[in-house]
């Protein structure tokens, strides 16, 4: 059997993606696909990107990778954007916004949010109407199995039989209609949707990295055992926090309260 381990939503959080790859190396995993969202919000942006091409077979374009590394950005911007480059903006700029494989028989299309746009929202578990997200939230799942000109697909091509995503940094694993979908959640910005309270203990459980692996018969089309193993991984958070107060990001102890209760600043008792 074949292992692939698919992570998404890095962050810039060198301290989280090399507990991850370490652990991915540890389970004898054969290939690493990335979702995307490898910059803003930690302040490591340039080690991750380097990591990440050393380390992956596919990386995928978000939609923070879009907003940081698009051309004609003057420097002073972006902090991240002047932390990374020419060069490593140039390559996540004009990374792929889709990738298909079979395993076990199944075709398994990845994309960083939709096949419609790197920013819509599809959230299994809770509703965004009411929020910023409203105006790109998919409210049926099964859109997110179409062939669009977004991703280079036409009606003649085959759909596929499951979907992973990221973006929402939150994993969750779903069936509908004889399909599935999967978000492996956030390798260095996890959320948990319900937090709201920096000093509640139970959200040490939610502050762990996540990824998932599939674990199949790479590149088979016949119908064969797929398993899908969501692994939550503890990780030195302090380190992180320490990396980003040494550092001159501006929104640097906003993300320390992120990092230490799962939840979006905005939902946060103080």
């Amino acid at each position: 059997m074949d292992k692939v381990a698919i992570i998404s939503d890095v962050h810039g959080n060198i301290t989280a993606l090399r507990a991850v790859i370490k652990d991915i190396e540890e389970r004898k995993v054969n290939k690493i696909f990335c979702l995307g969202d490898s910059v803003l919000k930690s302040c490591s942006a340039d080690l991750v990107i380097d990591l990440l091409r050393e380390k992956c077979d596919v990386i995928l374009k978000g939609n923070c990778d879009e907003a940081v590394a698009r051309p004609g950005i003057p420097k002073g911007r972006f902090w991240t954007r002047d932390l990374i480059g020419e060069e490593r903006a140039n390559y996540i700029y004009n990374l792929p916004i889709s990738y298909e494989f079979y395993i076990s028989g199944y075709l398994v299309r990845l994309f960083h949010s939709s096949p419609f746009g790197l920013d819509y929202v599809f959230n299994p578990m809770f509703s965004n109407k009411n929020t910023i997200y409203s105006a790109t939230e998919i409210h049926n799942p099964m859109e997110l199995f179409e062939n669009t000109d977004f991703i280079g697909k036409t009606p003649n091509d085959p759909t596929p039989d499951i979907v992973g995503y990221g973006h929402i940094h939150t994993p969750n694993i779903v069936r509908v209609r004889n399909k599935t979908i999967f978000n492996p959640g956030s390798v260095g910005m996890p959320i948990e949707m319900l937090n709201d309270n920096l000093y509640d203990e139970t959200n040490k459980f939610s502050t762990l990295a996540s990824y998932i692996i599939l674990e199949g018969n790479l590149d088979s089309r016949e119908l064969s055992s797929l398993n899908f193993s969501l692994i939550r991984l503890p990780y030195n958070i302090e380190e992180e926090i320490a990396i980003l107060k040494s550092s001159s990001l501006p929104s640097k102890d906003k993300l320390v309260l992120e990092l230490r209760s799962a939840t979006n600043f905005a939902n946060m008792k103080f």
